[in-house]
């Protein structure tokens, strides 16, 4: 460790269930000098529960230990012994595992019987593994030298497209007692429907409930929504990770008499239901997480954080997302959307994409009509309707802050020096078509807004949606540039200033068109009334870093004219 900027590496820290033992743990702390200053004492091994917060239950432990050392340089090594009583994870290498982390040495060897189906898939490696034979077994080695920190840089991707890493996987594998295979996609499925055989059976009385529920339902789409919203009412999300690795699902018995389950047992559930009410879903694993699309489809290894459940239809598909108690029936928001997730048929697994919501499904339109006197003070209505994943947020402080909450949301998302809060309302519209919506209204007032400088008045025209990312030049940019989720800015701000003002500065109009989007804005000024008109267009896709220039100078000139200024000069009396 060079510095203190390395002490949060410095520490061992690793989890352990009853399928992954830590079988021994040693530790040496040396000095500047490669002098060894303290051994790792078993007595001082923290040994916790690793239950994490959004779970009721888990089967994680974990053991720690650090040795708080504050002189630098120094070195700490540490030798950890695994035994993991399943074959169905193999861990990956990661040499380099976060921004400002150098590698000096580091190698990873394998070793594995003669016959055994080991299957790898390399990042930034160059070559092939070394590969030999010894005692019968076969033996792979990956290794990297004198590898430089790893500098930040905005708006990359997943972390093997920056950095050498190494996924490895079985073909044939066992967990607990199942035998299951990913050699495919489709043999990985069959492993966990074989998971969740048996584990649909619903009580009587539930079967009685789906059936009332259902009986004056005209449509299959109507009979969906009335048992999503029926287990939404009757069930709530809580994180039980137990038995076989946190993969089977309790069954939709234990649901239904509990009232409670985690994304497995909820998707679970629900499926039983539409199954009771005669309508064919699939179990679906996904890799959740907002930003978190990246995915390997050509090569099989568990992937998958999360549970959802998709209902195909005639002419659409419905997608559910059983952990909410609050989405509408059909929308999956950006935890999971516009992603590869692996479908749970009746022939095995099937990969497919969950929705992309496009820029036009994702609107920020915002208008605004304000007042500025004397002073400097500005009191302003604001309305403004969010569409789709930009309703995402409101969806989630409406749904589960408190008004007190919401406003201290408001404080840290406004960027304005200080104001008052004269109305904050939100007004949500869960069932528009094709994606939810969500309406804002509020007022406020905002001391010293506009400068007052003798006869000279400065305004900001822009005042709530102004681009916030400047970019410094970067020569080096080594990694390609992602954005995820497209959208749609539109403001429109009427502002009206005292009498006697008339222009004496204006910006021009700004028009820019590139292949990451558009952006639009224009000001005019009619007797004391400012006009501001203002779009942005962000499109999504992975963009070469040689156009890393051009995205430097297109959100810079977005950052230069949201705070461009108009000058207004007082007439002489």
């Amino acid at each position: 460790m060079l510095n203190e900027n390395g002490d949060r590496f410095a520490g061992f820290n690793e989890d352990y269930d009853k399928y992954r033992e830590i079988k021994d743990v040693s530790g040496v702390l040396y000095d500047a000098q490669g002098n060894q200053l303290r051994k790792l004492k078993q007595g001082d091994v923290r040994d916790l529960s690793a239950v994490s917060e959004m779970s009721l239950m888990e089967d994680s432990r974990v053991k720690s230990h650090n040795f708080y050392h504050k002189v630098y340089p120094y070195t700490v090594a540490y030798e950890v012994e695994f035994r993991h009583r399943h074959t169905a994870f193999i861990p990956r290498w990661v040499p380099q595992g976060a921004n400002y982390y150098s590698v000096e040495q580091s190698k990873l060897e394998v070793t594995a019987p003669e016959g055994y189906d080991l299957r790898y898939r390399q990042f930034r490696y160059e070559g092939k593994p070394a590969e030999r034979m010894e005692k019968g077994a076969k033996v792979l080695t990956w290794e990297v030298k004198n590898v430089p920190a790893l500098q930040p840089e905005p708006f990359t991707g997943p972390l093997r497209d920056r950095c050498t890493m190494v996924y490895l996987a079985p073909s044939k594998f066992s967990f607990a007692e199942y035998d299951g295979d990913m050699s495919s996609w489709e043999n990985f499925g069959k492993f966990i429907a074989t998971l969740n055989q048996g584990r649909d059976v619903l009580p009587a009385n539930i079967k009685s409930t789906v059936a009332a529920i259902t009986a004056n339902a005209k449509t299959d789409a109507e009979k969906i929504r009335l048992l999503y919203e029926y287990m939404q009412q009757n069930t709530r999300y809580i994180s039980i990770q137990l038995g076989i690795g946190g993969w089977q699902p309790f069954d939709a018995n234990y649901v239904a008499t509990k009232g409670y389950g985690d994304c497995k047992a909820l998707s679970n559930y629900m499926k039983a239901l539409l199954a009771e009410a005669g309508i064919r879903s699939h179990y679906t694993l996904v890799h959740a997480g907002r930003e978190e699309t990246d995915f390997m489809e050509d090569f099989t290894v568990s992937q998958f954080n999360h549970i959802i459940l998709c209902v195909p239809g005639a002419k659409d598909t419905t997608w559910l997302e059983c952990t909410s108690q609050t989405a509408p029936a059909g929308y999956l928001g950006g935890f999971t959307n516009n992603r590869p997730v692996l479908l749970i048929t009746e022939q095995g697994g099937k990969l497919v994409r969950t929705p992309a919501y496009p820029a036009e499904q994702n609107l920020q339109v915002r208008n605004i009509v304000a007042e500025a006197d004397g002073t400097g003070t500005l009191k302003l209505t604001c309305e403004t309707r969010y569409t789709g994943l930009q309703q995402d947020y409101y969806h989630q402080i409406v749904n589960y802050d408190s008004k007190e909450k919401q406003l201290e949301q408001l404080k840290d998302r406004l960027k304005l020096p200080s104001f008052d809060i004269g109305q904050l309302k939100y007004t949500e519209h869960a069932d528009a078509r094709p994606v939810p919506e969500m309406e804002e209204t509020m007022e406020l007032k905002v001391p010293n807004y506009a400068s007052v400088t003798g006869k000279r008045l400065f305004i900001l025209p822009n005042i709530l949606t102004r681009g916030a990312s400047k970019l410094s030049s970067d020569s080096t940019r080594s990694s390609d540039i992602y954005f995820y989720d497209p959208y749609v800015d539109a403001d429109s701000v009427l502002i009206t200033v005292p009498e006697g003002y008339t222009p004496e500065a204006m910006f021009p109009e700004v028009k820019l068109s590139t292949v990451f989007g558009n952006y639009y804005a224009r000001v005019t000024v009619n007797g004391n009334r400012i006009t501001y008109v203002r779009r942005v267009e962000m499109k999504s896709g992975r963009f070469p870093a040689k156009d890393y220039p051009k995205l430097e100078e297109f959100l810079n000139q977005i950052y230069k004219s949201d705070r461009s200024k108009v000058v207004l000069v007082k007439k002489e009396a």
